[in-house]
């Protein structure tokens, strides 16, 4: 590798770092202003994102034990953020669902990042933010491993 290739890749890896703790404490700060962890506030991005999931298939994405889940989806419920709902196909199991009224009154505080990441956007080509799109799933994908390998000990 050249000297060049690697001083941006270690540039790359300092910028994901960078970004990733700025992340961190973006979702500290929605997480205490709807008054949950920054775990249950990335459990409900799950329902979100995925839709209704089982506790099984929650404690899979989340990477937390089946009894952690549990507690968790306890507390989410008792903050009216996530209700049990039957599951259509398999009457033993449930689906949790996270509430639309909550998902609603939380959009406002992403509004300031939304806007200025569509704006930062407009500043690249096309093919320059398929480009970025191919990393983000790269190192999403790399970082969910990642996290994985360590909740289950396979370090």
């Amino acid at each position: 590798m050249s000297s060049e290739r690697a001083e941006l890749v270690e540039r790359v890896l300092g910028g994901s770092r960078a970004l990733s703790t700025e992340t961190v404490m973006f979702h500290t700060a929605i997480a205490e202003q709807r008054g949950l962890s920054v775990v249950e506030s990335k459990v409900t991005d799950y329902l979100a994102r995925f839709g209704p999931q089982t506790p099984k298939a929650l404690s899979r994405l989340a990477g937390l034990a089946p009894a952690s889940i549990t507690a968790l989806i306890d507390r989410l419920e008792s903050k009216g953020i996530v209700t049990r709902k039957p599951h259509p196909e398999d009457r033993r199991k449930v689906l949790i669902e996270i509430d639309g009224a909550a998902m609603a009154s939380a959009a406002p505080l992403w509004d300031h990042l939304v806007k200025s990441v569509r704006e930062a956007c407009e500043k690249y080509a096309d093919s320059e933010l398929e480009a970025v799109l191919k990393f983000l799933a790269d190192a999403t994908a790399i970082t969910h491993e990642s996290t994985q390998m360590i909740t289950q000990g396979d370090r």
